[in-house]
């Protein structure tokens, strides 16, 4: 097999690159194969951010701007794109002053993302400094650009993906906010655009050996996946990306989801929200939260936002990890998911009717995960979702439970409860929902159910928590569920407020 050229565009010109094997990282391209060593390689598995770069891409016209890590980004992804490292703020001719002019050319001028990095003092021994940089970048041009102010609120949950050791947040959290006082500097977008055009690849004449397919098209991407069955399957690569660089696994060939069109697609329906699967999660829990704004904060504690923007919510859900976030959550939205192959169509069924065991589900060999079909919110349902880690931000779920009970004249008239972290797959408490439906909303009734909660799953002990800790966490959020839902304040580390020190 083939591998068709990886092009991309950087500092204004188009890189090609052939025989890029296809399951070649990012970070592998540009720290081996070009040299660019400034984005460095920390935990190879997208938690400390030390790799992030920023891509950018067409859509609807406009310029969108993701800060992602490379360490587990597939290099082909990027085919068609722009991309910025570090080592491009002050040397990219398409980034360029705002209001002023250009300055001369022996001058280097730092981004501001730079400069107030230095001025904040945000650095000591700088190995995670360039992914802070490329993640204020992206905040930048996704903010500052556009007129709307960096708070101390969103500068914490879009650095929430990088880590430091050493400096410490509040200087780095300082950077994020003086970014705006300093002198502009803004990408040429109309120029990108164009040259982004001239990179544009005919998809749909890609040979039927490539090693690397990313069909335009969801007709092309099912009728590619009845012709090589055998290929791996990947859309953020948030967790495949792991596999090579934890597991050293390797693909021959890959098809990736990204590029078909109706899977990008979050269309709005009178009855229900349709979320292609190759919607990032970025942009998934943005659509949800619309509906059901109290899932900001779960949603943004969905992994760090690098991840959030590479991962797909159609990959976390066929992913089918008992310990993936979205599930509980979809499971508790009454989710359907929809399933497709080139020889029978589309087919319907319950989200949690997925899975038949760990990381094992019902579909065929040639069928894929295209949409999610989530149901728009009744008068009578409280929602509430819960995550329980050994960290606030970025870490993964020891529990999840999501609860959506109906309530009306003081009885719960329908409950959907999605848990995570208590079985082998992401399961739905039916048991416990049996136990609601019909009762008085009472501290009694809450109790009950809580009880039957935590006899319901026999949750594993393993490095995040014991079996006895998660059923007892299950009674215990119940119950909290019980104390929200009669006005008792919800007291958590959501409720406390960053302040700026001197």
């Amino acid at each position: 097999m083939t591998t068709q050229p990886l092009q991309f565009l950087r500092r204004g010109q188009p890189v090609a690159l052939g025989n890029v094997p296809p399951d070649r990282t990012l970070l592998e391209v540009l720290r081996e194969d070009l040299g660019n060593t400034g984005t460095k390689e920390g935990c190879g598995e997208g938690d400390c951010g030390a790799c992030t770069v920023v891509l950018g891409e067409e859509r609807g016209g406009q310029l969108h701007y993701s800060a992602v890590n490379s360490c587990i980004r597939l290099a082909h992804s990027v085919n068609g794109m722009a991309l910025w490292t570090v080592e491009d703020l002050a040397e990219d001719p398409l980034i360029q002053p705002v209001g002023e002019a250009p300055a001369a050319p022996q001058t280097i001028t730092l981004h501001p993302a730079q400069e107030a990095m230095v001025q904040c003092h945000g650095s000591q021994c700088g190995f995670c400094t360039p992914g802070f940089v490329m993640s204020l970048f992206g905040m930048y041009q996704n903010h500052v650009c556009h007129g709307e102010p960096i708070t101390r609120e969103l500068a914490q949950e879009e650095l929430s993906g990088n880590l430091c050791r050493c400096t410490g947040y509040r200087p780095i959290l300082d950077a994020a906010q003086q970014m705006a006082s300093l002198p502009g500097m803004a990408v040429n977008e109309a120029e990108v655009l164009q040259k982004l055009k001239l990179l544009a690849q005919d998809q749909s004449a890609q040979a039927a050996n490539l090693s690397y397919i990313a069909p335009p098209s969801q007709a092309t991407l099912l009728a590619a996946r009845a012709a090589h069955p055998a290929a791996q399957i990947v859309a953020g690569c948030t967790d495949v990306g792991l596999w090579v660089t934890k597991q050293h696994k390797q693909y021959t060939q890959v098809i990736d989801v990204t590029r078909a069109a109706e899977l990008r697609e979050v269309a709005q329906h009178a009855e229900a929200i349709h979320i292609g699967a190759a919607v990032s999660l970025t942009d998934a829990f943005a659509a949800l939260t619309t509906q059901w704004p109290q899932l900001h904060r779960f949603a943004t504690r969905f992994a760090g936002l690098p991840v959030r923007n590479s991962g797909t919510l159609g990959g976390n859900v066929a992913n089918g990890s008992p310990i993936g976030d979205s599930m509980p959550l979809l499971i508790a939205l009454r989710a359907q998911v929809v399933l497709a192959s080139q020889a029978r169509g589309e087919r319907q069924l319950p989200l949690e009717d997925l899975y038949t065991g760990y990381r094992q589900n019902v579909m065929a060999p040639d069928e894929l995960l295209v949409r999610t079909v989530v149901p728009r919110p009744s008068a009578q349902e409280q929602l509430r979702a819960y995550k329980i880690s050994k960290r606030f931000d970025d870490d993964i779920s020891a529990v999840c439970l999501v609860l959506n009970l109906d309530i009306a004249d003081g009885t719960v008239q329908r409950a959907s409860i999605g848990a995570g972290g208590v079985a082998a797959t992401p399961a739905r408490a039916r048991q416990t929902e049996a136990a609601l439906v019909g009762q008085p909303w009472t501290e009694a009734t809450a109790q009950r159910a809580a009880a039957v909660l935590q006899a319901e799953f026999s949750p594993i002990s393993d490095m995040r928590a014991s079996g006895a800790y998660r059923r007892q966490v299950l009674g215990s959020l119940l119950q909290r569920y019980w104390l929200e839902s009669q006005g008792h304040p919800s007291v958590s580390l959501d409720t406390l407020t960053l302040e700026a020190t001197v």
